[in-house]
């Protein structure tokens, strides 16, 4: 695509990534929050069957999600491959709405997994893309995901509460649907570059700082996303209820929107490894003040934290991922971060945290979240003065 746009391109084209953001995280917003609820409360599963399902999406991306980003790299046609993503996943929300058979449920379950394992890292990778060729902040393409899934909790948790809780599959996949209306008119990559897995793996291998950041992703966005499933949990004990839940979760979400919209401008001003340990930092102390176990009106106010932890952390990382990588393998790059951080990192919180849960209680899963964020920190001031040092290779 030829970057050379006028400022009425650029505002068309800035506009098609807003749209297409909000709309999918919508649709992310309107299942995933309240999947768990539909599981036990219309399919009637017990607690094992429905932590099962919950962990074969971060299980699938862990194995799929990188190659979703070496198929981008190899046909250099991402928008292509992300709208049939699109459809695909919307369809197999719909079908989901009509199973109650745990077995099946399960095999939708991973056909769901895999296709959605496609949204986000191809699309940020495009999104990426564009702003660095643009100078268009990514920060305030991201920040309209959160503002639609943000939207998406309050309004299907009204919508569910006066029908039924299957509607929360139908809006997920109208939702991916105009998605795809958006996704269609993306920038198009119009390179012929050939990459193969091997290749690209060995050209992310020359590049050591990539893959210590892969293990401070595992330790930092595992909790942050399974955090989404034990969140409810956690107003619950407290005596939040469904409407404290939503509360909660709408503003959690919302709080990322305008850190997102600031993170270009404090990226600019603190540095990336600045900015992804202040991020850290306040994860960190997040998940430790959970495990005090504090008033719900607390907990509301230190939403706060979660607006500037993943506000930041994820368009400072995606950037930093992105310059770490050599350009013809950006989006395996990417994929790779995603599947470890929002896969196996996810995968691991949500596994371990549920053990915990049954074992001692909800502010220890927190108390666990809290010690491996602190880890995070620890890793990435050794990392920043090593670099300053120059004892990691570039």
């Amino acid at each position: 695509m030829d970057y050379s746009l006028s400022q009425q391109q650029v505002r068309s084209q800035n506009k098609q990534f807003f749209l297409f953001y909000f709309f999918v995280f919508f649709g992310f917003g309107s299942l995933f929050p309240l999947l768990s609820v539909y599981l036990k409360d219309v399919i009637g599963l017990s607690g094992s069957q429905i932590g099962t399902i919950m962990s074969i999406s971060p299980v699938v991306m862990i194995i799929v999600q990188p190659l979703w980003g070496v198929l981008s790299d190899v046909t250099q046609k991402p928008t292509y491959i992300l709208t049939v993503a699109l459809i695909l996943t919307g369809i197999s929300g719909i079908i989901f709405s009509f199973l109650g058979h745990y077995y099946m449920i399960i095999i939708i379950a991973t056909l769901l997994a895999i296709t959605q394992s496609a949204l986000v890292p191809l699309s940020d990778s495009i999104a990426v893309n564009y702003a660095q060729k643009t100078n268009v902040q990514y920060g305030s393409i991201r920040l309209w995901g959160a503002v639609g899934f943000a939207l998406a909790v309050l309004v299907m948790g009204w919508v569910s509460d006066v029908t039924n809780l299957v509607v929360i599959f139908y809006g997920f996949g109208l939702t991916l649907f105009i998605a795809t209306l958006f996704a269609w008119r993306l920038p198009k990559e119009n390179q012929t570059l050939k990459v193969s897995l091997k290749e690209g793996f060995r050209e992310l291998v020359n590049v050591p700082r990539y893959f210590v950041f892969l293990f401070v992703a595992f330790l930092v966005l595992g909790p942050i996303f399974a955090n989404n499933i034990y969140f409810g949990i956690l107003i619950a004990e407290v005596g939040g209820g469904l409407t404290g839940i939503g509360i909660a979760f709408l503003l959690a979400a919302g709080s990322e929107a305008p850190f997102m919209k600031l993170a270009n401008k404090m990226i600019s001003k603190l540095g990336l490894m600045n900015i992804v340990i202040l991020a850290t930092i306040v994860s960190a102390c997040r998940w430790f003040l959970y495990y005090i176990d504090p008033p719900l009106s607390i907990i509301y106010l230190s939403t706060i934290a979660q607006g500037f932890s993943v506000g930041l952390f994820i368009p400072a990382a995606i950037q930093y991922v992105r310059d770490l990588a050599p350009k013809k393998v950006g989006a395996t790059a990417i994929s790779l971060y995603t599947a470890i951080g929002n896969g196996l990192g996810n995968w691991f919180c949500t596994f371990v945290g549920g053990l915990i849960l049954e074992s001692l209680s909800i502010m220890h899963v927190y108390l666990f979240f809290g010690i491996l964020t602190s880890m995070a920190i620890v890793v990435l001031l050794w990392f920043k003065l090593s670099e300053q040092k120059g004892y990691v290779a570039s």
